[in-house]
Parts: C-alpha cells; sequence; structure tokens
C-alpha cells in the first residue's frame, strides 16, 4: 500500500517539471497522511491543471464521506473490476505528485520506517484516479493513489509499492479519450528499481501530527 509520502519541492519546480497550471501557494508537505488535502494534476483536454483533493476516494454512490478512508489505495490488478474504480479508471485519471514515499519494516519486535525517493532526487507522480461526491454542501473531490507488486527496492520492506508513471506515460494517463484498459493497464507496473533509492527514517514520521523536515531526514541504518 501507500499509506505516507511527502511533497517538499519547490512549487516552480514542480510547475517546471510536470507543466501545469495552479492557481494556489502550495507549503511543503513532510508527512501527508490519508484524509488530507495533496496536489492532484489532471487535464481539462486542452491544459495540465493541479487542484487539492482529499486522499481517500469517495464514490459518487455513498453515502457518506466514511468510506474514503478505506479508498485511499487501489489495486492495480482489479482497478477495472471494482465498482468504485472502474468508472474513474475510464475518465478520471490523475497524476499524485511525490518527492518521497514511506513504508514501514518489521524489525524484531518494531516497525522500521523507510523513505523511497528517486536517485536524482527529484519529484515523480504516481498513477491516480478521482471522484466528485456532490451528497454535501459542495461538491467534494477525491482520490486515491494505485499500487502494484514491489520491485526488487520496495519488496525488502512491504509487498506493495505505489504505481510510479515515467515521463514518457503521463499524456497516454491523462487523456480522457483514451479508454483503452488492456494499454492503460500496462502502465501499472513496478518502477525501475536502479532508478530508486531508500534510507531509513526516524520514528518521528509514524505519527501524522508530525509534519516537520526531520520526517525526511536519515538515520544509521539498524
Amino acid at each position: 500500500m501507500c499509506g505516507r509520502f511527502s511533497l517538499a519541492t519547490d512549487q516552480s519546480i514542480l510547475q517546471e517539471q510536470f507543466d501545469f497550471l495552479l492557481n494556489e501557494e502550495l507549503t511543503f508537505r513532510y508527512n501527508i497522511a490519508p484524509s488530507q488535502d495533496i496536489l492532484v494534476v489532471g487535464s481539462n483536454g486542452r491544459d495540465r491543471v493541479g487542484i487539492t483533493m482529499r486522499w481517500g476516494l469517495i464514490p459518487p454512490w455513498s453515502k457518506d464521506t466514511k468510506i474514503g478512508s478505506k479508498m485511499i489505495n487501489a489495486r492495480a490488478e482489479s482497478i477495472d473490476e471494482k465498482v468504485s474504480f472502474k468508472k474513474p479508471f475510464m475518465k478520471k485519471r490523475c497524476l499524485i505528485l511525490s518527492d518521497g514515499f514511506y513504508e514501514w519494516k518489521k524489525q524484531d519486535k518494531i516497525k522500521q520506517p523507510y523513505r523511497f525517493i528517486m536517485k536524482d532526487k527529484r519529484p515523480f507522480a504516481f498513477a491516480g484516479l478521482w471522484e466528485q461526491w456532490n451528497n454535501g454542501d459542495k461538491p467534494l473531490y477525491t482520490c486515491t493513489i494505485i499500487t502494484t507488486s514491489p520491485n526488487d527496492l520496495t519488496k525488502d520492506v512491504h509487498d506493495r509499492m505505489p504505481v510510479i508513471l515515467p515521463p514518457s506515460a503521463y499524456d497516454t494517463w491523462l487523456d480522457r479519450d483514451n479508454q483503452n484498459n488492456e494499454k492503460l493497464k500496462t502502465l501499472l507496473v513496478p518502477y525501475n528499481a536502479q532508478l530508486m533509492d531508500a534510507y531509513p527514517v526516524s520514528n518521528v514520521v509514524n505519527s501524522p501530527q508530525n509534519d516537520s523536515e526531520q520526517c525526511l531526514q536519515p538515520v544509521n541504518s539498524l
């Protein structure tokens, strides 16, 4: 699964790298948790557009928002079969920007958090889906991160990893007219482990209330 990540990269760098419009100012986030607002990049058919959405997808048919806490991730293998995901998979695909994500490895009686990043330290994009829920006072936009099997780097820590899309796949993924499920699913594979790095971090990241630069700092390997 993917249950925690960071986005502490300057906004100008993000907009230059991912080429999207954004009408708000971002703040650095070191320990993003489910139910919080996150940066999502989609397409309006002409431009890439950034917007903040709540992390945890709420299907339009849901009677309340509680289901969102169980929908932070969507499995790539069954994404076009599950009732909550198959419709947004057709037309509501998005990029969820990050510069690192966290997973926990069980070591004896403790769980050691690790941070996974790109070797070149650049931000990257998770494959995501979004939805619009209209049962409240105003529309609520929510999203989920797609996960797949682990690569050679992540498998020692967790049996799943978020789908990280290569830049060459962004336009294909965001194209709302592309409804070829089989071709789209070929993008939902483990990312090249040779392009990634990982290191242990402090257990300060365990609490989502701790959203400081300390979450990013490496600690000595145990």
